[in-house]
């Protein structure tokens, strides 16, 4: 069991509203090829009023349902063949991914809502340097012999199933730098490659945190989550269209402030 006690219900938030804020961050990570999961996770605190663990419980179920809508998407854009042929990036990432995922999941479970809300504050942190690099710097392969490659891969993995399962993201925006550094996959592979990785990561945090208590949250706002991961799914697509219409050095400077601001709030939150 959870040592955070489960919140009361949400009082009745209006539907337009719980859509516009998820097609708001739809929008936002459309613009950059992301999920905005880790905009979504502010708000769920900010504005909607959710305590730490059931508003990443909550994140976690909208970033299952737009990483299940991505994924065929993607697929279309890069060939199914092509992503299969480099199944055993996917598979090194996956043997730490997974056991990182459990073992987040199990950790979150576990804090104090006080430090879990520091915890994410510093992943929000973690987030906005991660997209600076990603986006304003030219990523190359490190090149290591595989001797090397294969532990780097797992232990890369599990650091990042742990960040996912924290969080309730998806995990792209550390997953996608890793899969070019490490095995040298160009950006628009490595992203297929990162939603294969992130889909089953997401499903063995997802049934972690069924186990606990916490997640009755999910079954007390079902209606409220269907809601935000629709809207959050139409601003993907929208962002996606406005792909390339803002410039990376207004963009990614803009969403970095918005993640280090969000940051502060969780830090601070009582």
């Amino acid at each position: 069991m959870s040592n955070q006690t489960l919140p009361p219900l949400r009082a009745a938030h209006s539907l337009p509203a719980v859509f516009g804020a998820g097609a708001a961050i739809g929008v936002l990570g459309g613009m950059i090829g992301l999920g905005g999961a880790e905009f979504r996770l502010p708000l769920l605190v900010g504005l909607f009023g959710f305590a730490a663990l059931s508003a990443v419980i909550l994140n976690k179920t909208m970033s299952l349902v737009v990483v299940l809508v991505a994924l065929p998407a993607r697929l279309a854009t890069v060939p199914a063949a092509e992503v299969a042929a480099r199944w055993p990036v996917a598979v090194n990432l996956l043997v730490g991914s997974l056991l990182g995922a459990w073992a987040g999941a199990s950790w979150a479970v576990r804090m104090r809502s006080a430090t879990l809300y520091k915890v994410l504050a510093a992943l929000m942190v973690l987030m906005a340097a991660a997209l600076v690099v990603t986006h304003t710097t030219t990523l190359d392969t490190l090149a290591l012999p595989l001797w090397a490659q294969i532990p780097a891969g797992v232990v890369a993995g599990f650091g990042i199933g742990v960040v996912a399962a924290i969080m309730g993201v998806a995990g792209g925006e550390l997953l996608i730098p890793t899969i070019v550094l490490l095995f040298g996959e160009d950006i628009k592979t490595a992203g297929s490659l990162s939603l294969l990785v992130s889909l089953p990561t997401m499903l063995v945090a997802f049934a972690r945190y069924s186990r606990d208590g916490s997640f009755a949250v999910l079954g007390a706002n079902l209606r409220f989550t269907a809601v935000m991961a629709a809207g959050s799914i139409a601003g993907a697509v929208l962002g996606g269209l406005l792909l390339g219409v803002f410039p990376d050095l207004v963009l990614i400077p803009t969403l970095a402030v918005i993640l280090l601001v969000s940051a502060v709030k969780l830090a601070r939150h009582d």
